[in-house]
């Protein structure tokens, strides 16, 4: 009986931290606020260096139950800058342009790598407890790093070429008739988009002053 109840409690703390949000209710709600891809990533940019600051103060004092709290904070610096990394390609796909919120997450990157590799370096004596997430945690920032200054205009079309082939997967494991029903609805999409007007502030039957010439 004790063996299943620890194998009861151990499933429901692995599914609890399956599903725990890497970001604070407060930081959601800046997040949602931020509809600006530059303003959003700049924003995860703010928050991923918080998880690295909170990881230096807890192991700068060997208090018991620290390396839960280090273990969930990596772990939430890992997902920001996979968050980070989501936006921005969805912002290349779409040829926004980048460069001021990459330059805040390449900054805040240069700054909290070190930081990360200092402490693998230095093998705190509980590093075996959160050893996976640290290497997680650093070898995302690195591959997010080099992606953040190098060619975006590369960048955009690996992304692009990415979606085309994410697409074709999903349509071929598509039935014949759900298939094009989805391609029917893009054309549909896609010609409304076309008829719609750009946005004008013009009042009704006022002309632009190379038209009244």
């Amino acid at each position: 009986m004790k063996v299943i109840l620890s194998c009861v409690l151990l499933t429901a703390l692995v599914s609890a931290q399956a599903h725990r949000d890497f970001l604070t209710a407060d930081e959601a709600d800046q997040i949602r606020e931020a509809q600006e891809p530059n303003d959003r990533v700049t924003l995860y940019a703010k928050f991923a260096k918080d998880r690295v600051d909170l990881v230096k103060s807890l192991l700068a004092k060997n208090k018991p139950g620290r390396s839960a709290l280090v273990h969930d904070a990596l772990d939430d610096y890992a997902k920001i800058v996979d968050a980070i990394d989501d936006v921005t390609d969805e912002a290349l796909a779409r040829q926004a342009d980048m460069q001021k919120g990459l330059a805040a997450v390449a900054d805040m990157e240069r700054k909290t790598l070190p930081i990360l590799q200092k402490i693998r370096d230095s093998q705190p004596p509980d590093l075996d407890r959160y050893e996976f997430v640290l290497k997680t945690a650093i070898e995302t920032a690195t591959d997010s790093l080099e992606a953040a200054t190098g060619d975006l205009g590369k960048r955009a079309k690996e992304v692009e070429a990415r979606q085309e082939r994410e697409k074709k997967e999903i349509e071929s494991s598509l039935a014949p008739a759900e298939r094009e029903k989805r391609q029917a609805e893009e054309q549909k999409a896609s010609s409304q988009e076309q008829k719609r007007k750009p946005p004008t502030l013009m009042r009704p039957g006022e002309k632009k002053p190379e038209d009244q010439q």
